[in-house]
């Protein structure tokens, strides 16, 4: 974890700092804004550097407009070298030039980073081109902490179907294959109890949750990433960060409400109301 130095007598000292990497989400569900939702929850600064910008309600999204690899890199570089940074979230990159651009300002990184390998939204649209897969695979899943997909981009990445629950170590091999110190496979989408698979490939650690009823559920990749990211700057090990996440995603979901025509957000706020 970062250090920071002391502030002056008097001063209160700052929350750990995290930095969230990722598209901005006009509706407020997920990406940028619910990242900064969650850390704000969660008691950490967040702080962002935004990839994409994404014009997007409960119904999809309908436009989407990547920022140049220099804007991207100046954001970074701003805030890491005057700041600092306690953890990295990762989320939307967009383009094979983004994913690049991001792998290698955090390859030499000291704080932990948390990918998630983002490639379609809740809706179905897709949010990062074909063409950058390889280059998640080689650039930024080596530099993870944490890697963080779902059943989707699992067979994405890896082309491993995952039906059943005895899949997910299937899953998390080949997910760690490609460098990842830990692989969270997110099981949200099979049938039964909301159970992931956190593994190093020595150590299984599996987290389950009742399933909710509840449809509202836009922003829950981000919303966990991000909690697990923030976690991690409070000091917390790998396992401890995941399950304090876990707890946390499933109260947010549970709490989901309807906004708009389609499908609403998780509530980031859930345990202050």
């Amino acid at each position: 974890m970062a250090t920071f130095p002391a502030p002056p007598p008097g001063i209160r000292a700052a929350p750990p700092r995290v930095l969230t990497v990722a598209g901005s989400d006009s509706g407020g569900g997920a990406g940028i804004q619910a990242d900064l939702k969650t850390m704000l929850a969660l008691g950490v600064h967040g702080m962002s550097v935004i990839t994409a910008v994404t014009a997007q309600n409960s119904l999809g999204v309908s436009g989407a407009w990547e920022l140049p690899a220099e804007a991207v890199r100046a954001q970074f570089r701003d805030v890491v070298d005057d700041i600092g940074v306690g953890a990295v979230k990762t989320g939307m990159l967009a383009s094979a030039e983004l994913v690049e651009t991001v792998a290698g300002l955090l390859a030499d990184l000291p704080a932990p980073v948390v990918v998630d390998p983002v490639g379609v939204s809740k809706h179905g649209d897709s949010l990062l081109a074909a063409e950058a897969l390889d280059s998640v695979r080689t650039r930024l899943l080596p530099v993870a902490t944490v890697a963080t997909p779902n059943l989707d981009e699992v067979a994405q990445l890896t082309g491993v179907k995952v039906a059943a629950e005895r899949d997910l170590r299937r899953a998390a091999d080949a997910i760690l294959a490609f460098g990842p110190r830990w692989a969270l496979i997110k099981g949200g989408h099979l049938d039964g109890d909301a159970v992931d698979l956190l593994t190093d490939g020595t150590e299984e650690h599996w987290l389950r949750a009742a399933r909710h009823p509840n449809r509202h559920t836009h922003g829950t990749g981000c919303t966990l990433a991000a909690a697990i990211a923030s976690h991690l700057a409070l000091g917390a090990e790998v396992p401890g960060a995941v399950e304090a996440a876990k707890e946390y995603v499933t109260g947010a979901i549970a709490a989901g409400f309807p906004l708009g025509g389609g499908i609403g957000p998780v509530d980031h706020g859930w345990r202050w109301r």
